[in-house]
Order: C-alpha cells, then structure tokens, then sequence
C-alpha cells in the first residue's frame, strides 16, 4: 500500500521546491511525506572525504534543512527522514520508491538536472521508476490555496491510449479540483510540407475533425467515471512533445507517459517523455505503463 509521497534532496535549490511540491501531494492525498538524500561523491567534494563525521554532518543537514522548509509552509506535516546509500543514487532513489504513491525530484530543465540529479542520472530514474515520478524546478513549488482555477495537462497518445495515463490525470485533477486539458498533437500528411502546396479546405477539415474523434474515443469511459471533472480536449497539429510544451506554461502539472519496455541499456525515455522534461514550463509527471 503507498503510504507515503517520497521526495530527493540534495541541498538545492530545485530540491527544495521539489521538498514543499511533494508536501502539498502528501496533504492532498492524506500521506506522510519522506525525504531522502541519496549518498553520492558529491558529499565528499562538498565536505572534508578525511572526515566521515563532516560528511555524514553535511548530508543531516541536507536532510534537516528541507525539513524544516517544509514544516515552514506545512506545519503538522508528518514527516521522516533518511539517509540512504550502499548504491548508486539510481538504484538508491528507485529502490526507496518502491512503495511510494510518488517520487519528487529537482530539475534544471534544459540543460539537465543539478546537485544529486547530474546529466543523466535524473533521466534515467525517469526512465526506470516504477511509480509516477514528477520533476519540479526552481520556483515552481506548491502554495495552498493559490489563487485561480489549476489546470492538469496530459498528453494523449489516440492510436494507444494508456489507461494508467489518462486515469493518473483525471484523478490527479479531481484531487485539485482542476481542469483537465487532454492534449494531442498530430502531424499532417507529408505532402502538406511540400513548397506552394496548399491543402484543400474541405481535406485539411477532415484531418482536423479525425484527430479530434480519436481525441474523444480515448476519453471515453473516463468522464463518466470522473463526472465532477472538467474537461478540455485540445487537439492540434504539432507533435505531441510540442503540443505540451505550448500549454504547459501555467498548468499545474503535466502528465506524460513512459512505456515499460526494456533496451539493451536499461529501461529509457521515449522522445516526448524526454522532451517535455526538459522544455515544459510546469512541474512534469512521468507515469510508467505498459
């Protein structure tokens, strides 16, 4: 049973927002929140390596300062810390999720991720985590009671729907009491590119009023079950990793998904998965699915 919402801190400024982004999920959903710092060489660059006591002062410190950020903006909070090491800080973060309901983590945004999360380590617990794992930048942690109405967007694949995708989404909105954007991006017909060609009115129609039929067929089922949901279905052409950056600028969280599927390197980010990471203006959840 998920009992808690684990966040990553690293000391960071992108951690603590992802620290009090997580807090806000754990008071949502009536969960304890858990904060964990993966043990990585960096404790050993920042602090005297001679010195297991400075390093192991530094990584408590780490960890109580986000505590304490958080209870700032949460008191009464439950919360539990921990130190934890003995692998790589993949296999450590990815591990300490196991039985979490989520897994929160800093991000840089374009140009990869800071502190504990360096290149592609934050990519790869993207890539390999088995519950939802949501990235959260600087300035983009959770205030209760922010004003207007939040918006959730999820992407849609329409040619393969994937039912823990669109149900993480609606539920994610219900929680908020958020609208819901569910967003498709299709790409025209090759020919359409083609210099001086100019597509029929009546053809270009059509295309338009398919994407939007799929659109609707993959919702279907989802509304009925989510009725005090309000939903927009956002079909435009583009692809569907620019689609989502278009109207991830002041959503409250974006919701993409990543299939299970193995790769002779490990588990891995589809190209939109690895494109709204890096260029979406919201906090992005990255959902695995098979």
């Amino acid at each position: 049973m998920n009992t808690y919402v684990l966040a990553g801190v690293d000391g960071s400024a992108e951690s603590t927002a992802a620290a009090r982004w997580a807090a806000a999920e754990a008071v949502r959903r009536g969960l304890t929140l858990r904060l964990v710092h993966a043990r990585t060489w960096l404790d050993d660059v920042h602090a005297d390596p001679g010195r297991p006591a400075d390093v192991r002062a530094l990584t408590v410190r780490l960890l109580s300062d986000a505590e304490r950020a958080v209870l700032d903006a949460y008191p009464g909070l439950e919360i539990r810390t921990e130190l934890i090491g003995g692998a790589e800080p993949i296999e450590a973060l990815t591990g300490a999720a196991s039985d979490a309901a989520l897994l929160v983590l800093g991000s840089r945004g374009l140009g990869g991720f800071t502190g504990l999360l360096v290149g592609s380590v934050g990519l790869a617990v993207a890539g390999r985590c088995e519950v939802p794992a949501v990235f959260v930048r600087a300035g983009e942690s959770e205030r209760p009671g922010g004003p207007g109405r939040p918006e959730v967007v999820v992407g849609v694949d329409t040619r393969s729907p994937s039912p823990e995708v669109v149900e993480f989404a609606f539920r994610e909105a219900a929680r908020r009491g958020a609208v819901l954007r569910a967003v498709h991006g299709w790409e025209p017909p090759p020919v359409w590119g083609y210099p001086g060609w100019v597509p029929p009115l009546a053809e270009a129609e059509q295309f338009r009023a398919i994407e939007g039929e799929l659109l609707g067929e993959a919702l279907t089922g989802w509304r009925e079950k989510f009725p005090d949901v309000e939903v927009v279905e956002d079909s435009r052409t583009g692809t569907g990793s620019s689609a989502l950056v278009e109207v991830s600028s002041g959503a409250a969280v974006v919701v993409i998904g990543r299939r299970r599927r193995p790769h002779h390197v490990g588990m891995r980010l589809g190209p939109v998965a690895h494109a709204v990471l890096h260029h979406a203006h919201a906090p992005v959840t990255v959902v695995p699915h098979d």
